[in-house]
């Protein structure tokens, strides 16, 4: 095996993408050595290079899902093996850990085994998703969540039997893995917002009613209001924008959640007229800092859940080219050309 990979570099902050060679890592205390079958795209990735934020060194490393086969494993590791299939969340602060690169480092107690009914193209579309869906409603040791009971969990299954729950942006990859907790959650009905021609799509997963994304704020109100005579507790907003912040906000009851995803964008008018509702900005990585109990929680479960078919990952498009495809799949998404799908590349295609 080479000591030199190919990975896709940010040079400098805000700087254009760019292919080079790094180092191969070795796996220190608790990891892995996986050689990235295939990685997939995130919105975080392009919002970090065109707008500068959050990195501060470079040049940096980004990605945050991969799937591939254990090249090697540390001493201390138990349960895994040399030539093992696994999925894991990348961690792209520290570039070793990042997965925009031929080989990256995992952390065993947050990597999964993948079953034979999952290829690693799917694969790739679980960690990230799942993650802020889990870790936004169902991580109890941080405030940085809604606090339910986790439904993968033993007695967690069906624990908000007949409770409603609303979710914006039930396409995105988010969006597809809150439907799929929710209903192993037992929420019911499950009202989802997106394009309609996503329905069949979001149906099978879970959701009992669709809604127009392009409803206005009023109109959207009023349809939930109709469907659930029940009120809203629970709202996860998949998209996060300004709009879509506020109008969760108003679907709520007087002492409800909302999980966001990005920062908080709700208007200070409305939070001084309902003071009891609460605001969640989750931070959808399992090996962050106060995140890592309940990472370890459900990744303990995430191969059995995919064996049996409760969580299924999500539709996948291919790009080609390898690492090199990411700039035009990112610039894809930044100006919103990507609609119920994630975008995969295979690092070891890299030219």
């Amino acid at each position: 095996m080479s000591t030199q990979q190919k990975a896709l570099f940010l040079p400098s902050k805000q700087g254009e993408w760019v292919i080079g060679t790094t180092e191969v890592p070795k796996p220190g205390p608790g990891q892995l050595l996986v050689k990235v079958e295939a990685t997939a795209l995130n919105p975080a990735d392009w919002k970090i290079q065109v707008y500068g934020f959050f990195l501060q060194n470079f040049p940096a490393i980004l990605g945050s899902d991969a799937a591939g086969i254990v090249e090697a494993v540390d001493e201390g590791v138990q349960g895994f093996a040399t030539g093992d299939r696994v999925l894991f969340q990348g961690f792209f602060i520290n570039n070793p850990q990042a997965t925009f690169q031929q080989y990256a480092l995992s952390i065993a107690d947050t990597t999964a085994k993948i079953p034979d009914n999952i290829s690693f193209d799917e694969a790739a579309t679980i960690p990230v998703g799942l993650a802020t869906a889990a870790l936004g409603l169902f991580d109890q040791y941080s405030e940085g969540s809604a606090k339910l009971f986790p439904p993968w969990e033993n007695g967690g299954r069906g624990k908000c039997s007949g409770k409603p729950i609303v979710i914006f942006g039930g396409a995105s990859s988010v969006g597809q893995y809150v439907i799929q907790l929710a209903k192993l959650a037992g929420f019911n009905p499950i009202i989802t917002t997106a394009s309609v021609k996503n329905t069949e799509l979001l149906t099978s997963l879970g959701a009992t009613h669709v809604l127009d994304r392009k409803l206005a704020s009023d109109a959207l109100v009023a349809q939930v209001a109709a469907i659930s005579q029940a009120s809203i507790e629970v709202v996860f907003d998949a998209i996060s924008l300004a709009q879509t912040q506020n109008a969760a906000f108003d679907i709520l009851a007087p002492t409800g959640q909302v999980v966001i995803v990005t920062p908080d964008q709700i208007d200070a008018a409305r939070k001084a007229a309902a003071p009891r509702k609460k605001v969640v900005s989750v931070l959808g990585n399992v090996n962050a800092p106060g995140r890592r109990e309940a990472g370890r929680s459900l990744y303990a479960k995430v191969t059995e859940l995919l064996e049996e078919g409760t969580i299924k990952p999500n539709r996948v498009e291919v790009l080609r080219n390898g690492l090199a495809g990411i700039p035009a799949g990112l610039k894809r998404m930044q100006n919103d050309r990507v609609s119920a799908v994630k975008l995969v590349v295979r690092p070891q295609e890299t030219p």
